[in-house]
């Protein structure tokens, strides 16, 4: 087991290794794009990926903290699902106001379990799951972003 700061440091230590292999990989747009901070112009509408202990996922997170306006981008995300499938080249799971805590949060997310991001040896499986799906999901907000324009930062 590490301790808070070995973990921290590990951890650090991925995503500094993943952003420098995405880093050559161009938005769908053609520009450069911080892959790990994927920056979606929307309030409390984010891209995340997550690596742990035991698993992985990735997710589109909307949390913003009225859950109406929660609601109504669920909403408009569900009307591309079709779209957004397509995209992936495969179904994820919708979970509408899951409630962590203090924090009600909706998302779309995909994951992966019996890796770590604490065993090096799982880095390329875990690259190879985060890459093809964050790419897809900038593909996807290229379209699907302009529903969401009222909302912009």
């Amino acid at each position: 087991m590490y301790n808070r700061e070995d973990a921290s440091r590990i951890k650090h230590e991925f995503w500094t290794t993943f952003g420098r292999y995405m880093k050559p990989v161009p938005s769908s747009d053609g520009s450069k794009i911080n892959w790990i901070n994927y920056h979606t112009g929307i309030k409390q509408l984010y891209f995340r990926m997550d690596a742990g202990n035991n698993s992985a996922t990735i997710s589109i997170s909307i949390e913003h903290h009225d859950l109406q306006i929660q609601t109504l981008h669920f909403k408009q995300l569900l009307e591309y699902k079709t779209f957004l499938h397509e995209i992936l080249d495969e179904e994820w799971y919708w979970q509408l106001h899951d409630r962590t805590g203090e924090k009600t949060t909706s998302r779309i997310y995909r994951g992966i379990s019996d890796v770590s991001v604490f065993n090096k040896e799982h880095w390329p499986d875990l690259i190879s799951f985060f890459k093809p799906r964050i790419i897809a999901l900038d593909k996807f907000w290229e379209n699907a972003k302009y529903s969401f324009e009222p909302f912009r930062d």
